[in-house]
């Protein structure tokens, strides 16, 4: 959906004259409590006695005078944001629930690789909403994510068992984006360069198709759709997609079409529907080289779409060429066992634009439910639903078949295929009087996808709809065969005792609150993570995500049963638009890096469109985000790098020499604002302004519109599209590395251009750039947070948030100075919302590098700063608005006492074997033989605080390289720990 705003209030950037202050106060009260909602103080850290006290630190006397120092005036806002006046907590909840009522819950044979599903209460309360799981960071820090890391590497092995594959990713974002990964895996494995044929069977998911057309056209593959069984490999292809079972049910024999593709060096994948892999041959053990595939049936709600976890499995062959995140087995100093992400360089802030994709966002969260679900019911557990669920479907088609119904292809899993004729109309309509949603294929077809919540009565129902009401016995009825011999699975899985351990849910839970006590989240202590901006997730916003008119809605259930979520995605939209003053909004990119896709291929359309098809070249600041790259290559984008100076800013010289130098083929400049070096840049609009006269449009990543929203505005001051990392600005936690989503907002002149989809009318612009998720609105049953957020917050208390993160940030950068260098200032010396500290000296004075200092944190309670990012050797600070001076405090504290302890190296009052170097120091440390010249007091119990609430991290320093050597990414046993 699209919402279109007037454009009043936005101001032409290159029309912005410079203004004295009085001109551009904007009234606020930006120190005043009198506009604020009850709930804004309780979003925020500080007390005002404690913003006074910062204030006069910094030596101001107002916030006021501190966001003058330190915000542009050529860009700050004129007039506060157009916003509803924020709402208490109850009255919030009330509203949203008034919209949820909109909603219609009904059930839901749709199918498409989506299904309802029984989410165990025991992970529902322990995992789902609760904030030890749901606020935790991805885990690059292993020490502080020995939970998380277990959970995944289950999920990994729940994949690689089901499917028969050596190696699984630790999630991708849906199955339609997971598909087109293995495209591009495929893609980029392929021997002849020349060949740029990607095949599709029909009998894929139409959504997932659409999304594979999306990503194929700018990296310039042809993508050719048509019926496997007719297919006979004269022309070239390069890779093929078969879905297993078929979009309708049918069950194929895909071995002699995969023998074949093999003789023709095509690289096969099959996206697999995880659960009937429990009774079904396993896509591996017929020869497929790479199996996608949704694990959304395994626990998670339907969502209206998700967010859900999709995964990626293959050979190990293709290990270094697997897209998004892996978890392997590595150990710690001491050789114990110790898990992480590994292969790390694969990582797109590393790799850049060589990056095997752009994914950064995976969906952890639900990775670590699905994970759950099976290590819940085990594999006899699995398998049980599964074939509960297949004689269902066999019950069904035997009664339908008796009535006189021709059905579709036998064998079948859980999805029938009918043929009506001329009675399809007058089924549909009782299907509307029982509330259930059938799928049409075409005039005279019906599909019928039936799930674990199906009931004898639902099955009774269903009958009744096909044959006018009649009462029918069902007890007993089944078509035979069922799934011949050839098809069923024979071979063992999850045969791991993890599996098979904890099926009481006094044992889950013990397990779950085990994994739990292993990761550092915002329930334990501040996570300052500069980019990332790890702030409160109020209890109150994530309430209404297991409502079940927001969690029990298909994706594609009809129009009129989805009003709720349509006014839902109305406010949003309208609210993100005024916030950035954009003209529309697309809330379907369910990441950020996706975000700054689809934003990309709507400034690749838009050059199309008016037939500059040659504007390729894309222009991208050395200090962007590692994303940045990888999405313009993705877009068919040439990467141009921009130099910056010796304060971080982007050169303005070296911008407008490369903007000259390619202003026939410029399509684009990527920029992070405040740059990701934690600084207003004073030039940004002369940068957009150059841009814009050298034809190319300007992207601006939104990571850092935390210090934006409600003192300025992207579209105000240059950019012409910007992506929202609604996990970060507006509150949807990061649950361990996912979910996000990345809503991207346009000026008008591209608007035509948004996200469409090909099931569902109505959505993006007229001119769609075709749909860049699965689901036409992306992950849409945690938007609901960032409406609670907005709602509760209203425009001012907003704009307090944003002022508010500015003085937490250098509050802490006024506090660290003198011990550690500021690596960036803006103007009059001040930070945005984030700051750089510069710890590289101290290689040279103390031999101690950036992870000493980072792992030195964890012993005093910290999650470590973003590390060796953007500018290596140092730590990113960001304290978010949300964290209390005594917080900040005692973070700074820490700080100062780790230089300090740098000083003892330095002055020869410590040696080789020190505090840093051995950190992080654990609780077994504490009975272990002691030969360290320091005590076991200073190790461990640094602090007060760390006496009182001490985090013990679970494994001690995780040895990296050796991960990599030896690589082991699933559930194995103890012996595989060993030495190789």
């Amino acid at each position: 959906m699209t919402q279109l705003l007037p454009q009043t209030s936005t101001v032409d950037a290159a029309a912005v004259p410079p203004r004295a202050d009085s001109e551009v106060s904007v009234q606020r009260s930006l120190s005043s409590e009198t506009q604020l909602s009850p709930f804004v103080a309780r979003h925020l850290g500080p007390t005002s006695s404690d913003t006074t006290a910062m204030l006069a630190a910094l030596g101001y006397s107002s916030l006021d005078e501190l966001i003058t120092a330190t915000v542009p005036q050529s860009i700050r806002l004129r007039q506060p944001l157009n916003l509803p006046q924020g709402l208490d907590e109850a009255a919030a909840l009330g509203q949203l629930k008034a919209i949820a009522g909109q909603n219609q819950v009904w059930r839901s044979y749709l199918g498409l690789g989506y299904a309802n599903t029984i989410t165990p209460p025991v992970i529902q309360r322990n995992v789902l909403e609760n904030p030890g799981w749901y606020t935790q960071y991805t885990p690059y820090q292993p020490e502080i994510a020995q939970g998380r890391l277990e959970a995944l590497l289950n999920f990994q092995t729940l994949v690689t068992d089901l499917t028969g594959m050596e190696i699984a990713n630790a999630s991708l974002l849906d199955e339609g984006t997971a598909a087109a990964e293995a495209m591009t895996l495929a893609f980029n494995a392929r021997k002849q360069k020349d060949n740029k044929t990607f095949w599709i069977s029909e009998a894929c998911h139409p959504q997932t198709i659409g999304v594979v057309k999306t990503r194929a056209l700018p990296l310039g593959i042809e993508v050719v759709v048509g019926d496997h069984r007719t297919l006979t490999f004269d022309a070239p292809v390069f890779g093929m997609l078969l879905q297993y079972p078929a979009t309708d049910g049918a069950i194929y024999d895909y071995a002699d079409v995969v023998g074949q593709a093999h003789r023709a060096n095509v690289l096969v994948t099959v996206a697999a529907d995880l659960l009937s892999l429990t009774l079904l041959r396993p896509p591996g053990e017929f020869g497929a080289d790479i199996v996608v595939g949704n694990t959304q049936r395994f626990g998670v709600p339907l969502g209206f779409g998700g967010p859900h976890a999709a995964f990626l499995a293959t050979r190990s062959a293709f290990a270094r060429k697997l897209p998004g995140r892996l978890v392997g087995v590595s150990r710690d100093t001491y050789g114990n066992p110790a898990l992480r992400l590994t292969l790390q360089t694969r990582e797109q802030h590393i790799r850049r634009d060589a990056a095997t994709s752009n994914i950064c966002t995976a969906q952890v969260l639900l990775a670590i439910m699905a994970s759950m679900y099976a290590v819940y019911h085990g594999p006899e557990g699995l398998r049980a639903i599964a074939t509960r669920i297949h004689h269902r479907a066999q019950t069904l088609a035997a009664a339908l078949s008796a009535a006189g119904f021709a059905l579709g292809r036998d064998p079948l899993f859980d999805t029938l295929r009918v043929t009506v004729g001329d009675r399809q109309a007058a089924i549909l309509a009782r299907a509307a009087d029982y509330r259930i949603n059938l799928r049409s294929l075409g005039h005279d077809t019906l599909v019928i996808a039936l799930d674990e919540t199906v009931t004898e009565q639902d099955l009774q129902d269903l009958i009744a709809v096909f044959i006018d009401g009649q009462s029918s016995k069902i007890n007993g009825q089944q078509l035979t065969p069922s799934i011949p011999p050839t098809l069923q699975r024979t071979s063992a899985y999850l045969t791991h005792p993890t599996f098979n351990r904890y099926h009481s849910e006094t044992e889950m839970l013990r397990y779950l609150y085990r994994l739990q006590a292993k990761d550092l989240s915002l329930a334990t202590a501040m996570i300052p993570l500069g980019s990332c901006t790890m702030k409160l997730n109020a209890t109150a916003e994530m309430v209404p995500v297991t409502w079940p008119e927001f969690g029990q809605i298909h994706p594609f259930a009809p129009p009129e049963q989805t009003q709720g979520y349509r006014q839902l995605f109305a406010d949003l939209e309208t609210w993100l638009a005024e916030i950035t003053g954009f003209a529309g909004v697309s809330l379907q990119p369910n990441a950020g890096a996706q975000g700054e896709y689809a934003g990309l291929l709507v400034i690749r359309e838009y050059h199309r469109q008016r037939g500059d098809e040659h504007r390729q070249v894309c222009l991208i600041p050395q200090s962007a985000h590692g994303t940045n790259p990888a999405s313009a290559v993705m877009a068919g984008m040439t990467v141009v790098p921009v130099v910056c100076d010796d304060d971080g800013n982007i050169d303005v010289a070296d911008l407008q020499a490369k903007a000259e130098k390619h202003s026939e083929r410029l399509a684009a400049l990527m920029v992070t604002y405040p740059s990701t070096h934690g600084v207003f840049e004073a030039a940004i609009v002369e940068i957009c302004a150059i841009v814009h006269r050298h034809g190319g449009q300007v992207y601006m990543d939104g990571a850092n519109m935390n210090a934006q929203v409600g003192l300025c505005r992207p579209a105000d001051f240059g950019a012409d599209v910007c992506h929202l990392n609604l996990h970060k600005t507006f509150c949807i936690p990061h649950g361990g590395g996912g979910p996000g989503v990345g809503p991207i907002g346009v000026k008008a002149h591209l608007v035509p251009y948004l996200p469409s989809h090909s099931l569902v009318a109505g959505v993006g612009g007229s001119q769609g750039i075709g749909a860049v998720t699965s689901a036409p609105w992306g992950s849409a049953s945690i938007l609901p947070i960032s409406w609670m957020y907005v709602a509760m917050m209203g425009s001012t208390g907003l704009t307090q948030a944003t002022a508010v993160a500015i003085l937490n940030a250098n509050y802490m950068a006024q506090r660290l100075e003198g011990h550690y260098d500021i690596l960036y200032t803006g103007q009059n010396g001040r930070v945005a919302h984030e700051c750089i500290l510069d710890v590289r000296p101290f290689k040279k004075s103390a031999d101690i590098g950036v992870e000493d200092v980072a792992k030195r944190l964890i012993d005093y309670g910290f999650h470590p700063p973003t590390m060796s990012w953007p500018v290596a050797g140092t730590l990113m600070v960001e304290p978010t608005e949300s964290e209390s001076k005594a917080e900040l405090d005692r973070f700074c504290d820490a700080m100062i006492a780790i230089r300090d302890e740098i000083r003892a190296i330095e002055t020869g009052a410590a040696d080789d074997n020190n505090l840093l170097k051995n950190a992080p120091h654990t609780a077994a440390d504490l009975v272990a033989e002691w030969n360290r010249p320091y005590s076991r007091e200073q190790a461990v119990f640094p602090t007060a605080f760390t006496r009182e609430a001490k985090f013990w991290p679970a494994v001690n320093r995780v040895d990296q390289a050796y991960g990599d050597r030896n690589l082991i990414c699933s559930c194995v046993g103890m012996d595989a720990y060993g030495d190789n």
